[in-house]
């Protein structure tokens, strides 16, 4: 279903999160360094070269009013939204920021690297495909996860999309229908998808705790600065290498 994009797309990110968490409840909020999880994301984010703006996408809940209050306090949009319906929140969002390309980041991924974003973004606009990420084969640590897909695509998702894990996980129903939409995988060449640099649980708040310690809580490392990290204390990557990431029907 490719469409061209116009010569200078609006590329927005959109960050979901929200409060509840079956494992780390509220862990979009637990302190790293000094700050909280989400502000990591943020600033993360905003040192992208190709992202024009950065919402967050929170939920209508109560619970989720300290999300907004944190987005005030960054001077960043935000969106309110279904909660279990998550792919309806993105799409309601991406129509809101009026995004031409929706870069999909998620708040439990406090070590997103702009520079795999940009390439992830960057392959998406050379290639003029539907969707692309570095998720559909996995070679980049897990935590550095990046979704890029064309305003079009979304819509189209969100219309089709019927089962609840479609609904819940956002994009699913789009990299599962290769007959419908055009997909591009962005890989490395070294593979490192044993790592797991996400945050679902209180090994990896941990571990995530104790790679920015290391670089000094200032946030402003890349992916490799951590790689090298691990290649020098090994035993970081044991405190939360035993986990086992939720299948997608899990929520």
């Amino acid at each position: 279903m490719t469409v061209p994009l116009q010569p200078s797309p609006r590329i927005v990110a959109i960050v979901q999160a929200r409060m509840g968490s079956t494992r780390l409840p509220g862990k979009v909020l637990a302190d790293i360094g000094g700050q909280p999880t989400l502000s990591r994301v943020i600033h993360r984010l905003r040192r992208s070269g190709l992202i024009q703006m950065v919402l967050v996408a929170t939920t209508d809940r109560p619970a989720d009013d300290a999300i907004v209050q944190l987005c005030k306090q960054h001077a960043v949009a935000v969106f309110r939204g279904e909660e279990e319906d998550a792919l309806d929140r993105y799409h309601r969002a991406a129509q809101f920021t009026r995004a031409d390309v929706v870069v999909r980041v998620t708040s439990d991924c406090p070590l997103i690297d702009p520079e795999i974003t940009d390439k992830t973004i960057q392959a998406f606009l050379d290639h003029g495909t539907d969707y692309a990420s570095n998720t559909l084969r996995r070679t980049y640590p897990r935590g550095l996860d990046t979704e890029v897909m064309t305003a079009q695509a979304l819509d189209q998702c969100w219309r089709q999309a019927t089962k609840p894990y479609q609904r819940v996980h956002v994009t699913p129903y789009i990299y599962e229908h290769p007959e419908q939409f055009t997909l591009h995988s962005v890989t490395n060449a070294e593979d490192y998808s044993d790592y797991r640099w996400t945050l679902d649980t209180p090994e990896d708040l941990e571990f995530i705790r104790a790679v920015y310690q290391r670089m000094g809580n200032d946030g402003s490392f890349g992916w490799r600065q951590v790689l090298d990290l691990l290649e020098r204390e090994p035993e970081l990557v044991t405190l939360n290498s035993h986990i086992v990431q939720k299948a997608l029907h899990e929520g």
